[in-house]
């Protein structure tokens, strides 16, 4: 039988999605050595190591996704987050600019953008941030808790207050969480 890139990947997603990593990261690293400037593989590899807990190998592999595809945002958005996992914030955040430059419509890019800030206790920044998230999805519940909560950071009641009655008018609607 012969074994293709293509099927690896699949094979390694599904093993991946039943919690069988070192299965999964196996069958990438079969599916790399068919067809190793392939930035799918290499990011899917990353996923699936940072899902294992393997934060520098998902750095790593989200890098050579990243280098040999500059332009995939998905791929930007999970390297500024397992770098802010290990407190890299510096390429946190250039890594969200990246991503912003790309797409500066993703509401994820920017909550995520408002949670390094709120980590790094910049909190203005961190507020325009989830307020820039909810302008462009006004029924994100994630960035309108992180924004509440950075409203208490900043002592900005009125803000709070509003947060809240926006979060119980979401909640008794059936709002939901994604963008």
């Amino acid at each position: 039988m012969v074994e293709n890139s293509e099927k690896l990947n699949a094979h390694a997603i599904d093993l991946a999605s039943k919690g069988e990593y070192p299965e999964a990261i196996a069958c990438f690293m079969s599916a790399l050595h068919i067809d190793r400037n392939n930035y799918l593989l290499w990011y899917n590899l990353g996923v699936t190591y940072r899902d294992a807990g393997q934060l520098e190998a998902a750095r790593k592999a989200l890098m050579a996704a990243r280098n040999l595809n500059p332009y995939d945002e998905d791929v930007l958005e999970t390297l500024a987050l397992v770098n802010y996992a290990q407190k890299r914030m510096d390429d946190a955040f250039l890594y969200s600019f990246e991503a912003l430059s790309l797409n500066s419509t993703s509401a994820f890019i920017w909550n995520n953008l408002g949670v390094f800030y709120f980590a790094e206790d910049d909190y203005e920044e961190a507020a325009e941030a989830f307020e820039q998230a909810l302008c462009l999805y006004p029924h994100y519940i994630d960035a309108l808790v992180n924004l509440r909560d950075t409203y208490e950071e900043l002592g900005n009641t009125v803000g709070v207050e509003e947060c809240n009655s926006r979060l119980k008018d979401l909640q008794y609607s059936g709002g939901v969480n994604n963008a």
